[in-house]
């Protein structure tokens, strides 16, 4: 029973169910329909698929017509299906060609997205030069990356070359290619010169900014923004600078865990950025990136209104995270197939 338009707990089971025991693909009978049905068939770690095909999101998605399948990755892809759309976030050179030779011999089924774009955003030197490039300012704020530089091997001229390069202390340490594994988002912070040595390239350098400890996650799905508020890294004094030596690890950031939506912050630290100057910067960064599903990981200098620092960008974060998610991205995926259906030729 729905009241008010809301899912019950018993319309979720049942949906649920269907959904684990399901065993859809070409040539097996998978039910598609006619006319409305709309397929979506997804490759997922075992992690994301928990995360992101929640029950909510599933029997959402199933009232409005939409049906997940599971791609079988023991077998072709030109094999399975029909899909409208494929949803993947795998990685590893086999998967990658063979999405993107699917993709290219089936230009009607939309891919989220293209392997050659998410692959831009697993080194963390090419996807901030994007933003880099951009030289975002206007009337609504300014958005730059903070200054990095780029250590490849030999832990021991780390020192040399933050002095040679100007990079003023604290720097933050992160590694360089992100794989999805745990480690390739630890960070570290680093006060005095001579502790980098103990880091381990490759890796990224990057000065440490200012903003009140609360970063912000920007989540990009299509052509919807929606931010939400982590804590992050406190702001570190001139006195502790002088004081504190060493490198020091931290756990990831900006989990869900960390939320500081509900934080009682001062003003100036809780505003959002500016939503002219995120619907800019999104749709800057959709266009360079070729990427559909993306948030960005940005910060407001401590002490300003207007200056903020994109520090990462990641392909298909947590959505489950984001508020009000499973209406979002049931809409997005509707929204794609009716766009494609727009440019098709009359008959």
């Amino acid at each position: 029973m729905r009241l008010n338009g809301e899912i019950q707990p018993e319309e979720e089971r049942k949906v649920i169910d269907s959904f684990n025991s399901q065993t859809y693909s070409i040539g097996i009978g998978f039910p598609h329909s006619q006319s409305h049905d709309l397929v979506v068939g997804y490759a997922l770690t075992s992690k994301k698929k928990k995360s992101f095909l929640q029950p909510k999101l599933l029997c959402l998605a199933r009232n409005k017509g939409i049906f997940f399948v599971a791609i079988d990755l023991n077998r072709p892809l030109s094999e399975q299906g029909p899909f409208d759309v494929v949803l993947h976030k795998l990685s590893g050179k086999d998967w990658c060609a063979n999405i993107e030779n699917f993709r290219q011999k089936n230009p009607e089924v939309t891919v989220l997205d293209p392997p050659f774009a998410i692959e831009h955003l697993h080194n963390r030197q090419s996807m901030l030069q994007d933003v880099a490039d951009l030289n975002l300012s206007d009337c609504h704020g300014k958005v730059g990356v903070p200054r990095q530089l780029v250590i490849k091997k030999d832990p021991s001229s780390i020192p040399y070359e933050v002095n040679k390069a100007g990079l003023k202390l604290p720097l933050v340490a992160k590694p360089l290619v992100l794989d999805g594994s745990a480690k390739s988002h630890e960070l570290f912070l680093a006060y005095d010169q001579f502790s980098l040595a103990e880091l381990e390239p490759p890796l990224v350098l990057q000065e440490f900014v200012n903003h009140g400890g609360i970063l912000f996650k920007v989540y990009i799905v299509g052509e919807i923004i929606k931010v939400v508020r982590r804590f992050s890294l406190p702001n570190v004094s001139k006195r502790e600078l002088e004081k504190v030596a060493g490198v020091f690890r931290f756990p990831r950031v900006s989990s869900s865990a960390a939320s500081a939506d509900d934080a009682d912050l001062e003003p100036s630290v809780a505003e959002h950025p500016p939503q002219p100057l995120l619907e800019n910067l999104a749709r800057e960064l959709r266009h360079r990136l070729g990427l559909r599903l993306f948030n960005i990981d940005m910060i407001r200098e401590h002490g300003t209104r207007d200056v903020f620092y994109v520090i990462d960008i990641n392909y298909f974060p947590g959505y489950g995270k984001m508020p009000d998610y499973e209406h979002i991205f049931t809409d997005f995926l509707l929204s794609l197939v009716q766009s494609k259906h727009k440019k098709r030729p009359a008959v």
